[in-house]
């Protein structure tokens, strides 16, 4: 192929990603239950977002609808789970999407006008942030987690206010400081939308997450969330009043315009949610305490009391050397770096899973006790 000049910037952008230590590559491997097989290579699993560690579900592959749900796609079994799903959120409908990015989209540019205001809180997902762009209102991004800042912000005269935050955030590992939101949120009259991705099915009673956990289901207005981390399945769900779900069934363009989630999918998940998820979830909390406690006694600062653990290590290029050290003797946890999060906030970010027996975290916590020393 003649050579292309018009593209070179791809190169040369290309280039200095590379030489800003932010490079990625995909790297191919086989899981199963808490290992991952890559090159050949046996590893203790450390990335992996399927928390509950639900046995995986006999899958009959059937015919998959190819259109969208509004046309052919929305398969009877949709009705059945989605009435699930709204019972546990407390809510009165729910409707799933195929994943959890396009839920958060297909809500957000639904809802928010350009005449509406929206707070963000700084440290909420990419799907939340392009969210927000899409939906051409003004945004104010609050300081992460910070009362005092999110009540200056709030004080702007916009027709409607919304504020969205995640409830365990993504990256960091901690809670939204949800009672004094919603507290806010209730006092002036701003509707507030929980993306609760990383807490759905894992925390608080019976797994209904983190606005039940800290008691404050009822003022949340709309739920976003995720099937592939708690339930280990796949697709994305918003549950709210039925007004807003009917609304967003006529006015969500992630919804509308693309094909359903294959049926068989959607069986799969509500299968994992009808399983015993109180006994995985118990495991999980014991194996995050281990973890954490074992972490901390090693030396490490850990800040997080979630599943979600980073080791903040700060310098790009050291953060790839740990990780590739972890690799190297038996552990796959994978260094986080910019944009996903700041620069020079680079981390590897540890996900516990209920997947993981005795023998795993044991072996876990010696490797990083070598990489304490070696780093």
């Amino acid at each position: 192929m003649a050579s292309n000049h018009k593209l070179d910037f791809i190169k040369n952008e290309l280039e200095q990603i590379k030489k800003n230590n932010l490079y990625r590559k995909i790297r191919f491997g086989k899981i199963s239950g808490s290992k991952i097989n890559i090159s050949g290579k046996n590893l203790i699993n450390l990335c992996s977002n399927d928390y509950l560690g639900i046995n995986p579900t006999n899958l009959k592959i059937k015919q998959i609808q190819s259109s969208s749900r509004l046309i052919s796609g929305n398969d009877s079994v949709y009705e059945k789970f989605e009435k699930k799903l709204a019972k546990h959120k407390s809510h009165e409908k729910s409707l799933v999407f195929p994943t959890g990015y396009m839920a958060n989209l297909g809500i957000i540019s639904a809802l928010v006008k350009k005449e509406d205001l929206i707070l963000s809180d700084e440290l909420n997902h990419a799907s939340i942030i392009e969210s927000c762009r899409l939906a051409g209102a003004k945004v104010e991004i609050f300081k992460h987690n910070d009362i005092e800042d999110l009540r200056k912000k709030i004080k702007q005269k916009q027709k409607r206010k919304f504020l969205i935050t995640e409830g365990v955030f993504s990256m960091d590992g901690d809670y939204s400081n949800l009672p004094e939101i919603t507290e806010i949120t209730e006092k002036n009259n701003i509707i507030t939308i929980l993306d609760d991705a990383h807490g759905d099915f894992v925390v608080g009673k019976d797994g209904k997450g983190t606005a039940e956990k800290f008691h404050v289901s009822k003022k949340i207005d709309v739920y976003v969330s995720s099937l592939s981390k708690g339930l280990g399945s796949f697709g994305g769900y918003v549950a709210s009043n039925n007004q807003i779900i009917d609304y967003c069934t006529n006015k969500s363009k992630s919804f509308i315009y693309t094909s359903a989630l294959p049926a068989v999918l959607v069986e799969d998940a509500e299968k994992r949610f009808d399983s015993d998820r109180n006994k995985q979830q118990k495991k999980l909390q014991n194996n995050t305490k281990i973890i954490i406690d074992g972490l901390k006694n090693i030396g490490f600062q850990i800040e997080s009391s979630t599943h979600i653990i980073p080791i903040i290590i700060g310098d790009e290029k050291k953060a790839m050397d740990m990780g590739e050290f972890l690799f190297k003797n038996g552990i796959f946890v994978q260094p986080i770096r910019y944009p996903t999060v700041r620069k020079n906030q680079a981390r590897l970010r540890i996900s516990v899973s209920a997947w993981l027996n005795e023998d795993d975290l044991e072996q876990s916590l010696k490797i990083f006790k070598k990489a304490k020393k070696e780093f």
